[in-house]
Parts: structure tokens; sequence; C-alpha cells
């Protein structure tokens, strides 16, 4: 068993852009299959920058704040509440779109 508590983490960049920080809850490895299990917070503005996972989903939920998602070529706004998968091989990107709020998703990763 383990527990660890999101206060007690220490922030690290996403390999996309080290400017985005996250906090990852569960590392690569403890779990069969799971790259990850983090919480990152987009500041407003903030972009991260478009890039594909040929061999991963990825699992986000929006905590808080509004923001959107480009998929391929699709855009979809986000907003709390919102849950989302990206399936193995989609390009996609994420910003916060507003100009006062930061954006916390809390997602992870599973490789085929």
């Amino acid at each position: 068993m383990d527990i660890v508590h999101l206060s007690e983490i220490a922030e690290s960049g996403v390999s996309h852009d080290p400017a985005i920080r996250k906090k990852v809850l569960i590392k690569h490895g403890r779990i069969p299959k799971l790259t990850n299990f983090s919480q990152s917070i987009l500041k407003p503005g903030q972009i991260c920058p478009m890039h594909v996972h040929p061999d991963m989903w990825e699992v986000y939920l929006v905590d808080r704040g509004t923001g959107s998602i480009i998929i391929e070529e699709e855009e979809i706004v986000l907003k709390k509440g919102d849950c989302l998968i990206v399936d193995p091989g989609e390009k996609h990107s994420m910003q916060n779109t507003s100009s006062n709020e930061d954006l916390h998703l809390t997602y992870f990763g599973i490789e085929q």
C-alpha cells in the first residue's frame, strides 16, 4: 500500500513544456501499464504544444478552470468536470483560455 498527499509532492515540469508544472502522484513502473498519475496547472494563456504519444492513452479530468484541447484538427472546449480520453497516436495540444484563472488537470497515462 502507498499513500501520498498532493501538498507533499514536489513539482516538476511536463516533458512538452517545463514551464507547465505537474505533481506526479503515482510514478511510472509502480502499476503495470500506468505511465503516471499526475496533476498539472496551466497558468492563464499558457499552452502545451502539439505532441503525440504513439503507444499511450491519456485520460484528463478538468478539476478547475477553462481551456481547450486540439485533437488532430478538432478544438474542444474544456470546463470543470469534463473527462477526456486522448487515444494513442492522436496529435494534441492544450491551452488555458482564461485570462485570470489557472487550469487544473488531473490525468494519467496507460501504455498499450
